[in-house]
């Protein structure tokens, strides 16, 4: 981690890997879950709205994935 980068992303993408590489449902939706907190915080750490929105759009389409909905990988 350099000086100034935001360490949720890191976070982040590792649940998002987690949760795609979960063997059940439980798992899967805990994974997505962590992975909309961090991309949250990571949201929550930037001070510029250009940055913070696709943190926050992540977040919310990580939750929509521990809902139930169809994942978009290419994100």
């Amino acid at each position: 981690m350099g000086f100034g980068r935001n360490p949720h992303v890191a976070k982040a993408e590792a649940a998002e890997q987690k949760a795609l590489a979960a063997r059940d449902a439980l798992a899967r939706e805990q994974g997505w879950r962590e992975a909309a907190r961090q991309w949250e915080r990571a949201a929550d750490r930037e001070t510029e709205d250009k940055r913070r929105q696709p943190y926050t759009d992540k977040a919310e389409a990580a939750r929509a994935a521990a809902d139930g909905e169809p994942v978009d990988e290419a994100n």
